[in-house]
């Protein structure tokens, strides 16, 4: 069952309720900030995981699995944010990437998005930037 893309997919475009024409409606406008062809990268602690993303296909490894699992993920843009879903071993993977400066409290490094990470029925907090739009401060802290 995949009700949680679901709910994600409700909350990132909530405001953008076609009119009859086909457009857009509210105040929001449809995220953009991250462009189709940009990899996408995501980290998190408290446990240690991270994801990238690139044209459909999500690799996500932790430090008990460095190697990682790789699997597909749906893309989807709502109001304020991106949405990317999928299943890894059975299990729900529903990504979300909002605009915002981000810290992971232990590397001194600025990422410019937020990442919200549903893995089957545990949420996971973390930070993301792209290919090209790279966190600041050291590369290897």
């Amino acid at each position: 069952m995949r009700t949680r893309p679901m709910i994600f997919a409700a909350l990132l475009i909530s405001a953008c309720t076609p009119d009859e024409a086909g457009q857009a409606q509210g105040s929001a406008e449809v995220f953009t900030d991250i462009a189709g062809q940009e990899t996408i990268l995501a980290t998190g602690t408290e446990p240690f995981w991270r994801v990238e993303i690139t044209e459909g296909v999500a690799r996500y490894s932790t430090p008990e699995d460095i190697d990682g699992k790789t699997f597909a993920v749906e893309r989807f843009a709502g109001n304020s944010g991106l949405g990317l879903s999928g299943t890894i071993e059975g299990r729900s993977f529903d990504l979300m990437v909002t605009r915002g400066d981000c810290s992971d409290q232990m590397s001194n490094r600025t990422y410019p998005f937020t990442a919200t990470l549903m893995l089957g029925e545990e949420q996971r907090q973390g930070c993301a930037w792209t290919d090209r739009q790279p966190f600041t401060g050291p590369e290897n802290p």
